[in-house]
């Protein structure tokens, strides 16, 4: 634990963020180095400037390293440094990698060959029903899935992928021991036992708004490449798309219709050519370097369930779109307790999904 103690003082220094962090640690040889180097010295370093040099010197916040020391011991993470042979390679190759990774969880799930999987906050069922089917593709081809833990896809995203036996990882934009949003609670503790939640803020960091851009660059630069599913013009999922690109990573869209406002940033992405149109998983795998040890094979089929013809003209009814029950119970001409027995059995079958207010999507 006291080798991690210069790594917390240094981090602690206003002015040093993970530029000068790695400028300065790969011109002294170590943290603790940099600590015992003069001004002069200091200064010299590229990108470094006199203010910054002096509070290197003068500035000692040692509350503030007991108090991660601690935090660390009690929670059992771990800190991994941008000099540790665990850190994620993908993560070392963009511009301002973190110099610290505080992770809960396996870190070497940091390192899978893996693919981020974003989108809106409040998705629609369209967003939802994409999101677990690329995800049950990717696990199923060997890729980790990465996002950000918020509501909506990354939620979606995460919990698919657990589902599907895969591993996920969840970078957060608060401490690692923070949970949020709250309602994630289960979800993060799931997350740990099969992959990891990592960060690059202190233990104990609250979610600040001026952190989820930050941390979108980690999501995008641990992973091959980044599907962005559903996105507003505002989204922060277009933070990470925009990342991605910047680091020369994959970029991929999923389509939607013209008048979706939830699809409107992945539209423009696709527009602008800055993202590949995915239309199912293997748009995506084909892009991408198979995992190590794995095939990226399309997986057999399933099975179709059984339908009758009453089920299947009203499956044929239904789309990705959720579509009221009265308004179904007149495209089929049937009374809604019979088309409710039905979608019931739908529902049972997989094909179905029932949402509030008495409204029917396809799975």
């Amino acid at each position: 634990m006291e080798e991690l103690r210069p790594y917390l003082k240094l981090l602690s220094v206003p002015g040093v963020g993970p530029v000068r962090y790695r400028a300065l640690v790969e011109r002294f040889g170590s943290p603790e180095e940099v600590l015992k180097a003069p001004v002069g010295s200091l200064a010299e370093v590229p990108g470094m400037d006199r203010p910054t040099a002096e509070a290197i010197k003068s500035h000692r916040d040692e509350d503030f390293v007991e108090s991660q020391l601690r935090a660390v011991e009690r929670t059992g993470a771990k800190v991994l440094s941008l000099w540790d042979p665990e850190y994620p390679p993908l993560l070392k190759e963009i511009p301002d990698p973190p110099p610290l990774l505080f992770v809960l969880g396996d870190p070497s799930s940091l390192s899978l060959q893996g693919v981020a999987v974003v989108g809106t906050r409040s998705m629609t069922p369209y967003g939802r029903s994409v999101t677990e089917e690329l995800v049950r593709g990717l696990v199923a081809r060997g890729f980790a899935i990465f996002s950000g833990m918020a509501r909506g896809i990354d939620g979606v995203a995460h919990r698919t992928a657990l589902e599907g036996g895969g591993t996920t990882v969840a970078v957060l934009g608060c401490g690692v021991d923070v949970v949020y949003p709250p309602e994630h609670r289960k979800l993060r503790d799931m997350i740990v036992r099969k992959g990891a939640v990592a960060s690059e803020f202190p233990m104990g960091t609250k979610p600040e708004a001026q952190n989820f851009p930050r941390r979108n660059r980690i999501i995008s630069g641990m992973s091959l490449g980044t599907v962005v599913v559903e996105a507003g013009e505002e989204s922060g999922a277009l933070i990470t798309a925009a990342f991605a690109l910047e680091q020369n990573r994959e970029v991929f869209a999923v389509p939607g219709s013209i008048r979706a406002p939830k699809s409107r940033g992945t539209n423009r992405l696709i527009q602008r050519g800055a993202a590949k149109l995915v239309v199912d998983v293997e748009d995506v795998v084909q892009e991408l370097p198979a995992p190590k040890g794995k095939v990226a094979l399309r997986p057999p089929p399933s099975a179709e369930p059984e339908l009758s013809s009453s089920e299947r003209e009203v499956l044929e009814r239904l789309s990705y779109e959720p579509k009221h029950v009265d308004v179904l119970s007149a495209e089929v001409g049937r009374t809604t307790p019979e088309l409710l027995a039905l979608l019931l059995s739908l529902e049972l079958k997989g094909l179905v999904r029932q949402l509030p207010g008495a409204q029917f999507v396809r799975t």
